[in-house]
């Protein structure tokens, strides 16, 4: 524990200030000074990454927040023109996003840890309720965050969750309205949920502050969960603690780095780039990854106000598990039971995230009512009997008589291994049924895939002419300018070729000077027009359904490609499934569904889409473009040309992002090494 500061400032200022306000010596004694057991491992260093996500997730939305637009008709538009068109917009956009998956990733990590060595226990029990305290503030303010892109997801997502309030007797109803803002989710609500989200990081940095209070005045726990006894068992914070923290914290920004500027869109739902429309219910509303074990055990409960009460009671229970688990030793190292039953948690949280990513139906209700009652059957049944029945192994004297064996090493990563393969059991086989149900597209190979992926112009300017020539009729495209035709990183066109492409389309404009609207050449400036001047229009011409806009069609697409697939997708930097989905609809239709398929009418047959059953007619035949460059004149030509250019609308920034990313993650790798050895130097004395 951290005790009276030794600090003494030499400089005449420092001394005059540290006599009215002894900040400095607070510092000491808090971040140098500080008495650090010595057996600590790399899992206590997600203490500090916490701290540092919370520092890059407060700097990157306050940043955010200034050109964001809190309305219900403005607020995706906003979220767009941020990424599309603010400076590096696309990057404090996409770090936080994926930073708030990070930050889950190192909490969920951090409980873990506290759960093995028992960093709940006496003393602590202060520390650990405030660690909840925080818990709850981030999936509140998470789920809040997630609302305000307001697309489909994050429309449908805020409606299902705040009308589970409903459920509570008598106040239930008055509860939902006064979060909604009325009588239905809207503009009110996206209105409180943007106050909210922006104020409670705030109080989260202000419960963060209590908590590492709480840390110093009791101590850190440790492997061995033994209390120092000499100055032989702690080392100073500084360099010790600093160092090594600081290599763990670089080796965790190359993995944040990785998802930011290779796979940005990897943990995110493709529907949220789908503006939100509440004439149109996804066919799965799932939230966010971190949400799924407890958005599973709520579906788990056929009853609306049970499961609203089971779900919170699986967060509540962790802040009573000091006083479930009654053991006297805390680490789970020495406690052979224990630490197996922990594996077995840790295996039934993972199998609640599968499930609660999966439709409430057959196989998945039934393993999911098992594995809720095996959640709590663990805090509730299990600890307390543990904690009167287990043999404990001896436990060592003094954190300085506390060896970490390679047997113990061993024995963690077997563990992990069993937990890896059971998790993976469960995804093999939800990944069977999903493909049976539908036929997934066929993978092709871009240009712009990989690390060092770039667009082909070609490619990107023969899809241009086929949405003009094809696409046009139907489909909008009112997040390109054409400006962006000669940015960097595009079709490569000259701001002469753009402007003179801008003014072959009319574009209407005014009023003028006597209160008309006319028409008049497009400039670089303006948006591709839209071709219908509304979507009743639209839905009129086209059999009662309105095309989409072909912006982001590219990204609100995708498809489930299954275990292991998806791990590989990650290593390999895969985000293509809208294009290969896109390319593939192109492709699949035919006249002649299959015999058992009941066609509706007005529809067309294609294998690729949702349900088989779509209204737009088949749009490409062979020599219906032609092109310059001598490229095949074939519908499997223009449809993967089409698919290029629209991952371009949808990523136009994507090869600025890779090139800054490389620079990041080459700079990030190096410092990680010099980190490395540093800490190996200033160690070589403690050990």
């Amino acid at each position: 524990m951290s005790g009276p500061s030794q600090y003494q400032p030499q400089n005449a200022v420092l001394k005059w200030v540290e006599r009215r306000l002894p900040i400095g010596g607070l510092i000491h004694s808090s971040f140098i000074g500080y008495p650090t057991p010595r057996n600590l491992n790399y899992w206590w260093t997600f203490g500090a990454i916490l701290s540092m996500m919370l520092g890059v997730q407060i700097v990157t939305g306050i940043i955010l927040a200034m050109h964001y637009t809190p309305h219900a008709d403005l607020a995706f538009k906003s979220v767009e023109a941020i990424v599309r068109d603010v400076n590096y917009g696309w990057l404090l956009r996409y770090l936080h996003s994926n930073g708030a998956s990070m930050f889950f990733i190192a909490v969920y990590i951090h409980m873990f840890r506290g759960l093995y060595y028992g960093s709940y226990k006496e003393p602590r029990e202060v520390l650990w309720i405030l660690g909840v305290i925080i818990y709850l503030l981030m999936m509140a303010t998470g789920f809040m965050g997630y609302v305000l892109p307001w697309g489909q997801m994050s429309f449908w997502g805020a409606t299902v969750i705040t009308n589970l309030f409903s459920a509570i007797p008598y106040v239930g109803d008055s509860i939902v309205t006064l979060l909604w803002g009325g009588y239905a989710v809207g503009n009110p609500t996206l209105n409180r949920f943007f106050s909210l989200h922006y104020l409670l990081p705030f109080v989260i940095a202000g419960v963060v502050v209590l908590h590492v209070w709480a840390l110093h005045v009791v101590g850190q726990n440790n492997p061995a969960g033994v209390e120092p006894q000499t100055e032989k068992d702690t080392v100073p914070f500084t360099p010790y603690a600093t160092i090594k923290d600081s290599f763990g914290m670089t080796c965790f920004l190359v993995f944040f780095a990785w998802f930011v500027f290779y796979t940005p869109n990897y943990l995110g739902d493709p529907d949220n780039y789908i503006p939100a429309n509440p004439g149109v219910t996804p066919a799965e509303i799932v939230p966010e990854w971190y949400y799924l074990p407890f958005y599973a055990i709520l579906r788990s409960i056929p009853n609306k106000l049970a499961g609203v009460v089971a779900m919170f009671s699986a967060i509540l229970v962790l802040a009573f598990l000091p006083w479930l688990d009654g053991a006297k030793v805390r680490s789970a190292r020495y406690r052979p039971l224990a630490r197996q039953f922990f594996w077995i948690f840790v295996v039934v949280c993972l199998g609640l995230g599968y499930l609660g990513s999966k439709p409430p139906q057959g196989i998945y209700v039934v393993a999911g009512r098992i594995l809720t009652a095996y959640y709590f059957f663990h805090f509730l049944i299990l600890l307390p009997i543990l904690s009167r029945v287990e043999k404990a192994r001896p436990v060592p004297n003094s954190i300085a008589d506390d060896v970490l064996g390679k047997a113990g090493a061993l024995k963690a990563v077997g563990s992990a291994i069993v937990v890896l393969a059971a998790a993976g059991l469960l995804l093999i086989g939800g990944v069977s049924q999903s493909r049976a149900e539908e036929e997934t597209p066929p993978t092709l190979s871009w240009s712009f895939a990989g690390p060092f992926g770039k667009f082909d112009q070609g490619q990107i300017q023969r899809g241009l002419k086929v949405y003009k020539e094809v696409c046009s009729n139907c489909h909008s495209l009112n997040y390109i300018a054409f400006r962006n035709l000669a940015d960097a990183g595009g079709p490569g066109y000259s701001e002469e070729q753009a402007a003179a492409l801008a003014s072959t389309y009319k574009i209407k404009d005014g009023p003028n000077e006597t209160g008309d609207m006319f028409e008049r050449p497009g400039r670089p400036a303006d948006y591709f027009p839209a071709p219908f001047a509304n979507e009743q229009q639209a839905r009129v011409a086209n059999g009662g359904a309105a095309p989409p806009d072909l912006s982001l069609m590219a990204k609100a697409r995708g498809y489930d490609r299954g275990f292991p697939t998806f791990i590989f997708d990650l290593v390999t930097q895969f985000q293509e499934k809208g294009p290969n989905y896109i390319a593939a609809l192109l492709q699949g239709f035919e006249e002649n569904p299959p015999a058992d398929f009941k066609l509706p009418d007005g529809s067309y047959y294609n294998k690729y889409f949702p349900g088989h059953s779509i209204k737009m007619p088949k749009p490409l035949s062979d020599g219906q473009v032609t092109y310059d460059d001598g490229a095949p004149q074939t519908v499997q030509q223009y449809a993967a040309d089409v698919a290029a250019f629209l991952m371009w609308t949808a990523e136009p920034k994507l090869e600025a992002r890779k090139k800054l990313g490389l620079q990041v993650m080459i700079f990030l790798i190096i410092l990680a090494g010099l980190l490395y050895f540093t800490k190996k130097k200033v160690w070589a004395d403690a050990h």
